[in-house]
C-alpha cells in the first residue's frame, strides 16, 4: 500500500496540523505532539528554557494535579515521555488503540491550561540543574564537546547545549517559562502525529473534539541564523580531571534545508561520506585507526542532513594509552585527505549505501521511529512526503566523484574546529 493511501494530513481551523499513518500489525498506536521550538530558538540568558518547560509539562494543569498525568497513562497500560532537541520539543504516548482517546484529552489540556506553579518550578529546576551536572559537568567528554560546539558555531544558536548553561538555569524564573509557554505552545505551532492500528476518521474526530476549541496565538517569525562563513581553523582545549584524552574534529556543513536548490545532492553525499568514515566496524576509522594503527580505542563520525540550520560533520576518537592526541589528529586528517585525493571504490560505496538503506527500512518496524521521522521532517521545514519518497533514491544515486567533490568543498582547514580534552589528574576524595 502506498504512502498516499496510508498517511493522511489534516488541518484544524486553529492551525493545528494532524498527520496519521496507518500500521495495522498490532492493536497499538503512538501519539506524538510536536512543538516547533527547541534550544535553537533561545536567546542568550534563557538557554535551557525549552527543556525546563518540558519538565513542567508533567507537573499538572487546571484540570489535572501534579503527577496525575503519568498516573492516568500508566493506569491505562500506556507509556509516556518527552524530549527536547535543538529544533523541537516532543511529547509522546504509546497506548493500546482502544485507550488512545485519553492521550488526546490530556495533551490538549496541557497545551493551553498548564499550571506552572512557583513551588513546582523550584523543585523541577533543581532537577534540571542536577541533570545538567550528571550529564555534562560530571562527564569530561561531554564538557569538552559543549565547549567545542560553542566554538564551532560562531553565529548559529546550535552553539548552546540543549540543557542550557548552568548560570542561565540558576537565573531562570517561572515567569520566564510562562512567557515561553504562551509564545510557542499554541495549536498553530504544533503537529500531532499518530501512527498505528487506528481508524483515521476516529483520530480526526478526537483531534477536533479536544484540540479544536483551543484558540491560536501569534507565533513570532524565526530568523534563519545560518552560520557565518568560516575563516580558519579554530582549536579549543579543555582541561578537566579525566582518565583519558579525547579528540573531535568538526567541519561546518550545510543540510537539506540550507543548501542551494541546485545542490540538494550534497547533504546525501555528506551522509554517505560520514558512513564511509565511521558507520560501523568495517568503516575506515575503525579499520585503519582503531585496528590497524591501534592508536585509538574507539572512533566515530556524526552527520545528519535533517536539521533546521547548518550543522557539523564530526570525526571523533579516544586515544589509547601512550598515544598522543597530535598523532591521532594526524591520522584523522589523513583519512580526510584520502577522500579528497582518491575516489571511493564502488564496492565500498555500495556497502555503505546498503547499510544506510537497510537502517531506514528496518526503522519502519518501530511505530516510534515512523512517527519521529514524520514529525522531525515537518519541524525542520521539510515535507515528510517529499523527503520520505526521495531519500533512498537520492542515497542510491550518489557517485564516487560526488563524494570526492563534497570532501574537497567542505572538509577544509577554513571550516575546521578542533576540540581536545586534555586530562588533569583525578584527585582521590579524602574522608
Amino acid at each position: 500500500m502506498s504512502a498516499k493511501k496510508t498517511i493522511h494530513e489534516h488541518f484544524l481551523n486553529n492551525g493545528l496540523k494532524l498527520i496519521i499513518k496507518e500500521d495495522h500489525r498490532a492493536p497499538v498506536a503512538i501519539m506524538q505532539v510536536w512543538y516547533k521550538v527547541g534550544s535553537s530558538y533561545e536567546a542568550n540568558g534563557i538557554t535551557g528554557i525549552s527543556h525546563a518547560l518540558e519538565h513542567m509539562m508533567f507537573r499538572g494543569s487546571k484540570e489535572y494535579g501534579d503527577t496525575q498525568y503519568d498516573e492516568i497513562i500508566t493506569e491505562n497500560g500506556g507509556q509516556s515521555n518527552a524530549f527536547t532537541s535543538q529544533d523541537y520539543t516532543v511529547y509522546h504516548q504509546f497506548m493500546a488503540n482502544d485507550k488512545l482517546e485519553i492521550c488526546f484529552k490530556l495533551e490538549a489540556d496541557r497545551m493551553h491550561q498548564l499550571s506552572l506553579k512557583e513551588q513546582d518550578f523550584k523543585k523541577e529546576i533543581s532537577v534540571v540543574m542536577e541533570e545538567r551536572y550528571m550529564s555534562i559537568d560530571d562527564s569530561p567528554e561531554h564538557r569538552a564537546y559543549e565547549r567545542f560546539a560553542a566554538m564551532a558555531h560562531v553565529s548559529s544558536p546550535y552553539r548552546h547545549s540543549i540543557i542550557g548553561w548552568m548560570d542561565d538555569l540558576k537565573q531562570m524564573t517561572v515567569a520566564d517559562l510562562r512567557q515561553w509557554y504562551q509564545t510557542w505552545y499554541t495549536p498553530n505551532n504544533a503537529i500531532v502525529v499518530v501512527v498505528g492500528d487506528v481508524v483515521p476518521k476516529q483520530i480526526q474526530q478526537w483531534t477536533k473534539k479536544y484540540f479544536g476549541s483551543i484558540k491560536p496565538r501569534f507565533v513570532p517569525a524565526v530568523k534563519p541564523q545560518n552560520e557565518v562563513l568560516p575563516l580558519g581553523t579554530r582549536t579549543v582545549t579543555v582541561k578537566v580531571p579525566a582518565k583519558l584524552p579525547w579528540l573531535v574534529l568538526g567541519y561546518n556543513t550545510p543540510v537539506l534545508k540550507t543548501v542551494a536548490k541546485d545542490r540538494k545532492w550534497e547533504p546525501y553525499a555528506l551522509s554517505i561520506m560520514s558512513g564511509i568514515l565511521g558507520l560501523n566496524s568495517s568503516s575506515r576509522l575503525q579499520k585503519n585507526i582503531v585496528r590497524k594503527k591501534q592508536i585509538a580505542s574507539s572512533a566515530y563520525t556524526t552527520y545528519t542532513p535533517f536539521d533546521r540550520l547548518d550543522n557539523l560533520l564530526t570525526l571523533g576518537l579516544t586515544p589509547v594509552d601512550m598515544r598522543s592526541v597530535e598523532e591521532c589528529k594526524t591520522a584523522l586528517l589523513l583519512e580526510v585527505k584520502n577522500l579528497q585525493t582518491t575516489l571511493v571504490s564502488s564496492e565500498e560505496l555500495d556497502r555503505v549505501k546498503i547499510a544506510w538503506v537497510a537502517a531506514k527500512i528496518f526503522g519502519k518496524d518501530s511505530l516510534f521511529n515512523q512517527a519521529y521521522e514524520i514529525g522531525m521532517l515537518e519541524c525542520v521545514g521539510l515535507s515528510w512526503s517529499d523527503t520520505d519518497r526521495n531519500t533512498i533514491k537520492k542515497i542510491q544515486s550518489i557517485t564516487p566523484q560526488q563524494i570526492k567533490e563534497v570532501a574537497l568543498k567542505y572538509l577544509t582547514p577554513e571550516r575546521l574546529t578542533i576540540g581536545i580534552l586534555e586530562p588533569l589528574e583525578i584527585k582521590a576524595n579524602v574522608a
